[in-house]
């Protein structure tokens, strides 16, 4: 027998490494001949960079950045050869042939909704400006292209911050700079100026957000309450980001109508500001996740697949790894089961979907015991098997 174990973050609670090593463990308890293959997944935010430059035995480089306040941290940089990428990958990518090495960095690890307690969660006060930074040390590190995963981000400030550090200058009447440019900080500038620096190689945003940035379906209006936007601060953030980003697009020499393409409104707009200033490319994450740890091989050569994440409802089918997972695995006739922190009771499944944890359990118990609960869950499951 053998079983893929693939599983996304349990967020606040397990990494998806952490809940595939839990998983193999119980299952070897079980069923100690059995092989086994483990793909932890990645939505493009927490884990992104761990997860891909893992996978393909790249090197992690740790390096100084700044968080979402400016609060002084430490971030990984995938560095991977690109004779190392599978071709599926290389193909989504393409990527010119003389480009030999290239970056994965994760907009969670220094830009991340999860790095802030809920009371400093305002998108008013944070910025993209660490991400920038990364982007920055990269360059420096001699990569030539870059793979920029934008999940869980805690912004709304269209990229302006990843920007000014990265060659964009933001300057009050008087000229003095504002660097970062937070959005409350907006109504301040007066001036735009400068380009990105030429040093900085393709950037490939990896996402499968298809918000515009403005509108009803804009980032602001469906993603700032959750970062801490209050409903009646929606429409004044609406505005400012408009006037922002037509003067950005007027700089950059760029159309307005931008802010209206699919994926514009990713991570608060940093998919919009980086297409204008630095002309990136917006990929497919769950696409390019799968290519890069050719989770279709590895579907076809198992028996069972094994997967989950901390909640499992209706938009784990919508695009995100475990419900893609699933998809592909029924579609190709095999045995499929969710492990996931809670589920939504009224989604249907054509596989079994456990919910790890006991009822009656608080949230806050719930996150600190969620190891212990997968144990129970998946060992309850295989005991039977």
């Amino acid at each position: 027998m053998r079983i893929l174990i693939a599983f996304d973050k349990f967020k606040e609670s397990l990494t998806a490494q952490e809940a595939c090593q839990i998983a193999r463990r119980v299952i070897r308890k079980y069923h100690p001949h059995c092989e086994i293959d483990l793909a932890p997944l990645s939505d493009g935010g927490d884990g992104f960079c761990q997860v891909l430059t893992e996978s393909l035995k790249g090197n992690l480089r740790e390096a100084q950045s700044s968080g979402p306040c400016l609060e002084t941290l430490r971030a990984s940089i995938g560095i991977i050869e690109t004779s190392k990428i599978p071709p599926d990958s290389l193909s989504l990518l393409n990527l010119s042939p003389d480009i030999q090495k290239i970056a994965i960095i994760e907009m969670a690890a220094v830009s991340g909704l999860g790095l802030l307690p809920a009371e400093l969660r305002n998108p008013w006060k944070t910025t993209s400006y660490g991400t920038g930074q990364l982007i920055r040390t990269a360059t420096e590190m001699g990569v030539q292209a870059i793979i920029l995963g934008v999940g869980g981000s805690a912004t709304n400030d269209l990229g302006l911050g990843a920007l000014s550090a990265l060659g964009i200058e933001f300057r009050q009447k008087d000229g003095s700079k504002i660097r970062p440019p937070f959005p409350s900080k907006w109504n301040e500038i007066e001036i735009l100026e400068g380009q990105v620096f030429p040093s900085i190689p393709p950037i490939y945003i990896a996402c499968d957000v298809s918000n515009p940035l403005l509108g009803p379906n804009g980032a602001a209006t469906i993603y700032g309450p959750q970062k801490g936007l209050s409903p009646q601060d929606i429409p004044k953030m609406e505005k400012l980001s408009q006037k922002m980003a037509n003067r950005l697009c007027q700089l950059c020499e760029k159309p307005t109508h931008i802010t209206e393409r699919p994926g514009a409104g990713a991570a608060g707009g940093i998919a919009f500001g980086f297409l204008v200033a630095a002309n990136a490319t917006l990929i497919s994450g769950i696409d390019f996740v799968s290519s890069w740890l050719q989770l279709n091989e590895k579907i076809t050569a198992a028996d069972i697949i094994i997967t989950g994440e901390g909640r499992f409802d209706q938009s784990s089918l919508s695009g995100k790894g475990p419900g893609t997972l699933i998809q592909e695995a029924l579609l190709k006739g095999k045995k499929a089961v969710v492990f996931a922190g809670s589920v939504d009771q009224a989604l249907a499944m054509p596989c079994p979907v456990h919910a790890i944890t006991p009822k009656g359990q608080s949230l806050p118990e719930a996150l600190s015991s969620a190891g212990n609960n997968l144990v129970t869950s998946i060992s309850k499951y295989f005991r039977s098997q």
